[in-house]
């Protein structure tokens, strides 16, 4: 569980972690960023990884000279676009395969989350998930299994990503070095984390509801 401790110590200090690496790697920084949001967005291995809360953070450290904004926003542009581009290539090649209910990784409730945002809302999911942990990993993968056109997903591909580089980095920027912010940096991450699980929060709760509606249903037509 060590590990477990240390991914939530990471999550909720993640901009004490990335001035420590800013003051000891430098123009690196970026090279690390760009890396972990590709991993993020681009292997459906590593859905643990930061996203929303990385971004933020390192808008609210360019806001205090440590980074160059603009920097920032085009190289994780591009490795959001890069890292759903190549989920979608890696879904189209293996399927759905991979995916059962007692993996550790490929979770089959994971899939079928992703599949129900897709009979929802469709192609847009693809621009939906990118504020949504773990569905965020999983879209671009369903998407390339089930054969979305691939101009149809690049068009929904580059709009997500920059929708959330801009939003989230922006946000850190303007708003993460006021004081209220630096003062309650760990409740602000845990915040976003929260609102961006939300949707699929209330998701599986509906799930359940439903399921618990079915038994009901079915112990009422038994009698």
């Amino acid at each position: 569980m060590d590990w477990l401790m240390q991914i939530v110590d990471i999550f909720l200090h993640i901009d004490d972690y990335l001035e420590i690496i800013v003051a000891q790697y430098g123009a690196w920084i970026y090279a690390i960023l760009i890396l972990i949001v590709f991993c993020e967005t681009g292997l459906v291995v590593t859905p643990f990884l930061p996203g929303d809360s990385l971004l933020f953070a390192a808008g609210a450290l360019a806001a205090m000279g440590l980074m160059n904004i603009w920097l920032l926003f085009f190289s994780l542009l591009i490795a959001a676009i890069i890292g759903d581009a190549v989920n979608y290539q890696i879904g189209k090649h293996l399927g759905i395969k991979p995916f059962k209910e007692d993996a550790k990784i490929f979770k089959l409730k994971y899939l079928q989350k992703t599949e129900e945002f897709y009979e929802r809302h469709g192609g847009k999911t693809i621009i939906l998930a990118r504020f949504i942990p773990i569905v965020r990993t999983f879209a671009p993968f369903v998407a390339g299994a089930s054969l979305m056109c691939y101009r149809r997903f690049g068009f929904y591909n580059v709009t997500g990503a920059l929708l959330w580089t801009a939003s989230m980095l922006g946000a850190g920027f303007f708003f993460g070095t006021t004081p209220i912010v630096q003062e309650n940096f760990s409740l602000i991450v845990l915040g976003i984390v929260f609102v961006s699980a939300l949707p699929v929060g209330i998701e599986i709760l509906k799930a359940i509801i439903a399921k618990y509606r079915n038994k009901v249903a079915q112990a009422k037509d038994k009698e």
